[in-house]
């Protein structure tokens, strides 16, 4: 591991009660300088709020956290000066400009108004939102939302940006062009701490991982790493009619000699296939046509998300809505 001057984030012993629930329960956390640290994990795991400690917006019960060499908490002030924060829903004003939002911002950090108008029109076009810039942020895509959301977050250019969730419930386009943002950031020197279900998102952004769930670090390592544990690949089915999905399931199941995974889309499943299992995964389509499933895709690939969550955790990976419990309090970092 590297060794404390070189890191940016560094947790121990994290813990984060919320009444009875333990929402965070004894998280270590490394992150290098100018890496991507990747949060994954399913639904409630903890993932916000071992981020909003380490933003100083929660206290820690225990442990201890310091970025960039500062505490957490005697130098909340000092870490808020250092670090950006772009949360799961945007925090920018809906009835103001995408020019507005960044020199209120820039404003409130102590710019002049010329300086804050320069730094806007920067940001403006460094996001692809020169054209948008007069317009109130309502109007905006979902995308554009999340644009001027990371850039509403740099406008004093963090050393540590914290970034949660960042494109759930973007389209692919958008998606990318958030991925490339980050990458740019990266290149100038920052550290980014993601949060993310997406294993995708991971594999193109994040240096190291972990994964998170019921609060505890479950597994830590590369992408490779993780994907390695769970086995050489995985069966990716579609049906043609999703009546016939308790079938399939039986069927893949017997086949595979593996659990089935069922995801959201109702003619999907998905199942791991072990090291030794090309030759069962190789029976699979004719199983399926012997018992009359008509199948709309198929493929072998490489594990998904969800299989690595089911391997980890037991259970698949849930559409996100509010991940942690944190918001039943909002207890502040004084």
């Amino acid at each position: 591991m590297p060794n404390q001057q070189e890191l940016a984030i560094e947790a121990r012993g994290l813990v984060k009660h919320f009444k009875e629930t333990r929402a965070v329960d004894g998280v270590d956390i490394e992150v290098p300088e100018g890496t991507v640290y990747g949060l994954l994990g399913p639904n409630g795991a903890g993932k916000t709020t071992a981020v909003r400690m380490l933003a100083t917006l929660l206290r820690p019960d225990a442990g201890s956290a310091r970025v960039l060499g500062h505490d957490v908490i005697r130098e909340a002030d000092t870490v808020r000066g250092l670090v950006g924060l772009t949360g799961q829903y945007a925090s920018v004003d809906e009835d103001l400009t995408g020019t507005e939002n960044l020199v209120m911002l820039a404003r409130l950090y102590g710019f002049s108004r010329a300086a804050s108008y320069a730094r806007a029109r920067s940001l403006l076009e460094a996001f692809d939102l020169g054209d948008a810039g007069g317009r109130q942020v309502k109007t905006y895509s979902g995308g554009m939302r999340r644009r001027i959301d990371l850039a509403a977050s740099i406008v004093i250019s963090p050393r540590v940006l914290f970034l949660d969730e960042p494109t759930t419930g973007l389209d692919p386009r958008s998606r990318n062009q958030v991925w490339d943002i980050v990458r740019v950031l990266v290149d100038d020197g920052a550290t980014v701490l993601l949060t993310t279900q997406y294993l995708e998102e991971a594999d193109q952004l994040a240096d190291r991982m972990s994964v998170i769930d019921h609060g505890k670090v479950i597994a830590e390592g590369t992408s490779v790493e993780l994907k390695a544990s769970v086995g050489s690949g995985a069966v990716h089915v579609r049906l043609a009619d999703s009546t016939d999905r308790p079938a399939a399931e039986r069927i893949i199941a017997q086949t595979l000699d593996a659990p089935v995974t069922l995801a959201s889309d109702p003619y999907a499943l998905s199942a791991r296939v072990a090291d030794d299992g090309t030759e069962r995964a190789s029976r699979l389509l004719p199983a399926l046509h012997e018992a009359r499933i008509m199948v709309a895709e198929f493929s072998l690939g490489q594990p998904s998300l969800d299989e690595v969550f089911l391997a980890l955790t037991g259970r698949p990976t849930e559409p996100e809505t509010s991940d942690d419990v944190e918001t039943e309090t909002n207890e502040a970092v004084a």
